[in-house]
């Protein structure tokens, strides 16, 4: 008998620990709890989707529990109405409850989709007051990122710097992210500052978002894309303005620029990278790993869609399209050809970024529907290459 309260006690210590894990799944929740606003928007966005919803789990789970004790086999004093078929009254709360809630939900899921919109400039914290000038918005920090095998690439055009595996911004600076993949699709994620989006080759995606605290986080890849999968992690660092200037200054103070030689040796896949710093960028890397024409000589994807717009260019361009297999292997050359003559670029494209007009930014008061106005676009997108100045032949 003195055995059993030790006994006791083994078998409860599991038990204990199942308790606690609910507990434990609290620790570290940094999307309920993130560093940015955009995050902390959608963090609430689940928190109060989410207690919608309980309003009819919870209530249902406790009629269930409720109605199989009251009505048990073994009480004889429950009411027993075997002709029962209808309630106008049961009726009414079980279809008007859930419809009210729906309709919460609806209203609550369509504002925060438009206010939420990764594709959204934001304003600058100084401007968030109603009627702000224009001239108190401040610029956001660009930062390109290209998805690679399996590591991330970061371009600060602005700057004129790269890293991998590493991504720094200053603490209360809008930031407006242009992401690329090169070769399959990836999901950009930094769950402290905003919500993923994909990576895709051959595209550009955008992502604003904006630090209001400053700290180390950490960066992935939502999405499979293979061995290198779980280790395609980036520090994510939200740095004082002054920290940022020196960080920036720290990656200028090494020597290795980014070209698109070195870029096409970093581009082959490779796991456990560790963190590169570029103190140069050649430039238009970006809009060349978006148009697939990083290779020397290779014509780009924009002056393709531009030539083919205008007809082509005679029986040489048909050469173009000769086994379907152009970027294939990424590399020319690696297949046979059909004919050797065929037009690998135009000298009269020049390269240009392909930035066009964002819409006004906007003002990220939380989930009141503010800034949901857009800035209707009366004029057709900037021009992306030389080619528009082409004049269009009438059809015969």
């Amino acid at each position: 008998m003195a055995q059993n309260p030790v006994r006791f006690r083994h078998r409860l210590r599991p038990l204990l620990a199942l308790a606690a894990l609910p507990l434990l799944s609290g620790c570290g929740l940094i999307v309920l709890d993130p560093a940015g606003e955009v995050a902390r928007q959608q963090g609430n966005l689940v928190m109060i989707s989410t207690a919608l919803m309980l309003l009819i789990i919870v209530p249902v789970m406790a009629l269930t529990v409720f109605f199989a004790f009251k009505y048990r086999a073994a009480n004889q004093d429950a009411p027993y109405d075997p002709d029962w078929d209808h309630s106008t009254q049961l009726e009414l709360v079980i279809w008007a409850a859930p419809l009210l809630i729906i309709i919460c939900l609806g209203a609550l899921t369509w504002v925060g989709t438009h206010l939420l919109d990764p594709y959204r400039p934001l304003a600058a914290p100084e401007a968030k007051g109603p009627g702000a000038p224009e001239t108190d918005r401040e610029k956001p920090l660009e930062v390109q990122v290209v998805a690679l095998d399996w590591k991330w690439l970061f371009i600060y055009p602005e700057q004129g710097i790269a890293t991998v595996n590493e991504f720094a911004a200053p603490v209360d600076r809008p930031i407006r992210f242009r992401i690329a993949s090169s070769t399959v699709m990836n999901s950009f994620y930094i769950p402290a500052l905003a919500g993923q989006i994909y990576a895709m080759p051959g595209m550009e995606t955008k992502l604003h978002g904006i630090f209001n605290e400053t700290g180390n986080f950490v960066g992935f890849s939502a999405n499979y894309s293979g061995a290198g999968f779980s280790n395609m992690r980036f520090a994510a660092k939200s740095m004082e303005r002054g920290q940022f200037d020196a960080w920036v200054a720290q990656v200028k103070g090494n020597a290795t620029p980014l070209d698109r030689a070195t870029y096409l040796k970093l581009e082959k896949p490779s796991e456990k990278e560790p963190v590169r710093r570029f103190a140069q960028v050649e430039p238009n890397l970006f809009d060349r790993v978006v148009n697939l024409c990083v290779e020397p000589g290779k014509m780009c994807m924009h002056d393709m869609m531009a030539i083919d717009a205008r007809g082509g260019l005679g029986l040489a361009g048909t050469y173009n399209v000769r086994d379907l297999a152009y970027d294939k292997f990424a590399a020319r050359g690696t297949l046979p050809t059909l004919n050797t003559r065929y037009v690998a670029a135009v000298c009269t494209t020049p390269m240009v970024p392909m930035t066009g007009p964002d819409p006004k930014p906007v003002d990220s008061t939380p989930l009141t529907g503010a800034g949901l106005s857009r800035v209707r676009q009366s004029t057709p997108p900037v021009a992306r290459t030389a080619m528009t100045d082409i004049p269009v032949l009438p059809e015969s």
